[in-house]
C-alpha cells in the first residue's frame, strides 16, 4: 500500500524542496532544472581550457552567485547550481561534487581541494519513507578563508567557521568553529589557529 504523504499539502514537490521540506524528486520541473545544470556544467568543462571568458560566463549562468576572481577547475558536478554561492577569490580544485538541493554558501578566499563533496540532501532513517523516495536537504555554509583538504566530505546542515582548515579525507558531520584545524571521521578540532 502506497502512503500519500502529501494528501493535505497542495504544493508541488519543487515547492517543498525549495523550502527544505520532504519531497519526492519525480517532479518534471525538478528534472528540467537538473538537466539544465548538467548541460551547463558539461559546457563549462568543454570551454574551460580554450576560452576562460566564455567559461566564466557559463559559470555565472550555472551558479547562483560567483564572486570576482574565483577559479573553479572542472569537472564540476552539481544538482542545480543555482543554490551555490562562491565568494570572491576562492579557488576550487578538480572534481567538486556540490549537491545543492539546499543552499551551499562558500565564503571568500577559500581553498577547496580536489575531490571535495558538499552534500546537502538527506533521506529518512525509517525504511518505508526512504523506500517511497522521500528526501529533503539542509544547507551547508563554509566561512571565509577556509581550506578544505582533498577528499573532504561535508554533510548536510554543517557550518564551518572562518579561517578553519579541514584535513584531507575528513568527514564533517557537525559544525566546526572558526580558527581551528579539524581532522578525522567524524572531523574534530585538534588545534586552534
Amino acid at each position: 500500500m502506497t502512503v500519500d504523504y502529501f494528501a493535505d499539502d497542495p504544493r508541488t514537490n519543487l515547492e517543498r524542496m525549495l523550502v527544505g521540506d520532504l519531497y519526492i524528486a519525480d517532479d518534471p520541473e525538478i528534472a528540467d532544472r537538473q538537466q539544465r545544470a548538467m548541460r551547463l556544467a558539461a559546457r563549462y568543462q568543454a570551454t574551460f581550457l580554450d576560452d576562460r571568458a566564455a567559461a566564466r560566463s557559463l559559470l555565472d549562468e550555472l551558479l547562483g552567485c560567483a564572486g570576482e576572481e574565483i577559479e573553479v577547475r572542472p569537472p564540476l558536478y552539481v544538482d542545480y547550481g543555482s543554490n551555490i554561492s562562491i565568494g570572491a577569490r576562492t579557488f576550487v580544485n578538480y572534481n567538486l561534487t556540490a549537491l545543492d538541493v539546499a543552499a551551499i554558501t562558500i565564503g571568500e578566499d577559500c581553498q577547496i581541494g580536489p575531490n571535495v563533496q558538499l552534500l546537502t540532501p538527506t533521506h529518512p532513517l525509517e525504511p518505508q519513507p526512504r523506500r517511497d523516495k522521500l528526501e529533503a536537504a539542509l544547507p551547508i555554509t563554509v566561512g571565509n578563508n577556509v581550506w578544505l583538504g582533498g577528499g573532504v566530505i561535508v554533510c548536510p546542515g554543517v557550518s564551518i567557521g572562518d579561517n578553519s582548515v579541514i584535513g584531507a579525507g575528513s568527514v564533517v558531520t557537525k559544525d566546526i568553529p572558526a580558527n581551528v584545524v579539524a581532522v578525522g571521521s567524524p572531523a574534530r578540532p585538534v588545534r586552534d589557529l
